[in-house]
């Protein structure tokens, strides 16, 4: 009984910590009318439509260049794959600051590729461009990862049975390993798509926060608290709240038993 009673006792101190904070958030934002209010701000919804637009956009160029990579890392051996890993992995682990300035120092107008792009009449920073960049950097090694993982479990039996009956590399890829992994898959777009919309750190160095072209919800909470509007901010804040308990609910649907593997954001 002492035993179980030290468990249960800093058990229920941790999940309340946790919890007592977002249903606080969540009850001033719901009570009294105070999200639907917010929601008609041109501010919040104006950065709601951009969040939403872009993370399209940066999921869908997610997923058309992560998916390859995905395929190789899981399927290939070559020289240089672990460095390849870490590579992908990185951003996982680098402070969402630090990588908005790494992504200034290559397509800024002094950076790396700055010549260039200002040759071809190009500018990306504090652009909307600029915004999807970020959230590709920062979210495409959550649809990696999990796409590397969903494929790799995959049983090599069934690939080769169905190049034995004729199937063409496209054909085993999009009939047998897709819908197989398909789980994983949505695992790692959920994780992906929530990792964009609440990306704060590296759009507020690389895209910068201008109201209606980069100013996307997770921005509009820091610059609603900024103004002193604190209902605006709290109803801002509760949407992404809202979206992420969507997505983790989302992705243990889609991936029953197995823990979420997530990296906390900006």
């Amino acid at each position: 009984m002492i035993r179980r009673a030290g468990l249960l006792a800093p058990s229920v101190l941790l999940a309340a910590f946790l919890a007592v904070p977002v249903a606080t958030l969540l009850g001033r934002a719901l009570g009294g009318g105070g999200l639907a209010g917010a929601l008609g701000s041109d501010t919040v919804r104006d950065a709601l439509l951009l969040s939403l637009s872009t993370t399209a956009v940066s999921l869908a160029i997610t997923v058309a260049i992560g998916t390859p990579l995905a395929f190789l890392l899981a399927r290939r051996r070559f020289r240089g794959a672990g460095l390849v890993e870490i590579l992908v992995d990185l951003p996982l682990v680098l402070p969402p600051s630090v990588a908005g300035l790494a992504l200034l120092l290559v397509f800024g107008r002094r950076g790396l590729l700055g010549d260039s792009l200002d040759a071809a009449g190009l500018a990306i920073p504090f652009t909307t461009v600029a915004v999807i960049l970020a959230q590709v950097f920062v979210s495409a090694p959550f649809y990696v990862r999990s796409a590397r993982a969903g494929i790799a479990s995959l049983p090599s039996d069934l690939e080769d049975a169905a190049r034995v009956d004729g199937a063409t590399e496209i054909g085993v890829f999009r009939h047998v390993m897709v819908p197989l992994a398909a789980p994983a898959l949505a695992a790692g777009l959920v994780m992906s798509w929530a990792r964009s919309l609440g990306e704060f750190g590296a759009t507020i160095l690389f895209a910068g926060n201008v109201a209606g072209r980069t100013q996307t919800l997770p921005l509009a909470v820091y610059g609603e608290f900024g103004a002193g509007d604190l209902d605006a901010a709290v109803a801002a804040a509760s949407v992404l709240v809202l979206a992420a308990i969507g997505v983790l609910a989302a992705v243990r649907l889609a991936r029953p038993g197995r823990p979420v593997d997530v990296v906390s954001p900006s």
